[in-house]
């Protein structure tokens, strides 16, 4: 298989590989990469594990091309905290106890991130139909939604 140039950000480092033709962003992320943090759970676009932020836009990595990513920058859960630091979503999932098993963690956190960057402030409606496209079979979902609004609070508090 012919090898392809891929260069692309990641939490904000750049990065540059050469890589399979035809290699999803999900692999080349966990095997060439060393970024672990998107799972694979399906590995056919359904249930959310893979999800990574693409130029501010959540897509999932085992339906993405690498090859489609050059000159993005993309942000995985890995790319969230910073100096140590849980980001305030990562933080409230875990008060919350909303991280069982933790494998449909990572999507459930960028799904709710860029909700939380589009509508600093949602219903939980719209926190529902954000995280809608992720399965989760330990939590029973109440858990999650309960961090995600606790998290909105918590950043309007923050920037007031």
């Amino acid at each position: 298989m012919a090898k392809v140039p891929v260069q692309f950000t990641l939490n904000g480092a750049e990065k540059a590989e050469f890589i399979d033709s035809g290699t999803t962003l999900l692999h080349a992320l966990r095997d060439k990469i060393g970024d672990t943090s998107p799972k694979g759970g399906c590995h056919q676009g359904t249930c959310g594990a893979c999800s990574v932020i693409i130029d501010g836009e959540l897509r999932l990595s085992c339906l993405t091309l690498a090859e489609t990513c050059n000159g993005a920058a993309i942000t995985t859960t890995s790319g969230l905290s910073k100096g140590g630091v849980l980001h305030p979503l990562q933080r409230a999932f875990l008060d919350a106890f909303a991280t069982q098993c933790g494998f449909c963690t990572p999507g459930m956190i960028m799904a709710a991130k860029v909700l939380l960057d589009q509508t600093p402030n949602p219903s939980r409606d719209e926190v529902v139909e954000a995280l809608s496209g992720n399965i989760c079979r330990c939590t029973g979902y109440e858990p999650i939604i309960q961090a995600v609004l606790t998290a909105a609070r918590s950043n309007s508090q923050n920037a007031a």
